[in-house]
């Protein structure tokens, strides 16, 4: 058994928009219910959900028979995490607040085995179908996204930096952790917000630097599509359930 090829690594590498959403429920019966939407990708949250590994790896296989990519943000830029949600079998990390270029070689080392990086082998685990992937070990870094999320003014302010890590596959916006930073929370989608974010995104879409976010209007989502924005995801399942609720309650009324 060979190692599958990433989809959606080859296809932001090709520049082909990806589209796609937030998954925080931590449960593999609603992961299940938008797998079936197909989207492009999905990030299974561990920072702000309560998700842990065992979950995570349940709703990967939720996602299995699907076309979607079920990638993970891990609670944080820790090489424990990133080392147990890639033995879990995610075939992408979303690394939240990396402040610098420091730490996003970090993040990659994380992910990568010796002597390239620091990352602990286990030889039977699901990333490898327990043992019966045969190249696993010589292709897993070539099939893996590394996302980095720069979430504050002062990660903006050296993107370009993060961005030229060896390893880094592609520059996430965190809008609304940038609005905080900006003295403007809640607002993500504040002026002063993406007047911030936009001439970075711009800069690193004109070297060839796959850049995505997350927003939740539809319209806005599509508009960084058209302007270059290579994975943008347009919702949250959380998001989709209390806005079809809402709605219904209201309907009824």
């Amino acid at each position: 058994m060979k190692l599958k090829s990433n989809r959606f690594l080859k296809a932001i590498r090709a520049g082909e928009p990806q589209i796609g959403l937030w998954v925080s429920m931590a449960s593999p019966f609603c992961a299940e219910v938008v797998a079936g939407a197909d989207f492009d990708w999905v990030i299974i949250d561990m920072e702000h959900a309560h998700t842990d590994v065992a979950t995570a790896s349940t709703q990967m296989q939720a996602f299995a028979p699907y076309h979607t990519t079920a990638m993970v943000r891990p609670a944080w830029n820790d090489a424990v995490m990133i080392k147990r949600v890639l033995d879990a079998g995610a075939p992408g990390l979303l690394i939240p607040m990396v402040q610098n270029a420091a730490e996003a070689e970090a993040a990659v080392r994380a992910c990568r085995y010796p002597p390239r990086g620091i990352r602990g082998v286990s030889g039977i685990q699901r990333g490898n179908n327990f043992g019966r992937v045969s190249d696993y070990f010589e292709r897993v870094e070539e099939e893996t996204a590394i996302l980095l999320q720069i979430e504050t003014q002062a990660a903006l302010d050296c993107a370009e930096e993060i961005a030229a890590v060896d390893g880094c596959d592609g520059i996430f916006f965190g809008p609304a952790d940038i609005a905080a930073d900006l003295g403007r929370l809640p607002d993500a989608m504040h002026k002063d917000v993406w007047d911030a974010i936009l001439p970075v995104a711009k800069r690193l879409i004109a070297k060839g630097v796959p850049v995505g976010t997350l927003v939740l209007d539809p319209v806005f989502a599509k508009q960084l599509v058209e302007d270059g924005f290579t994975f943008v995801a347009c919702g949250t399942d959380v998001a989709l359930l209390r806005a079809g609720s809402d709605a219904l309650r209201d309907a009824m009324r």
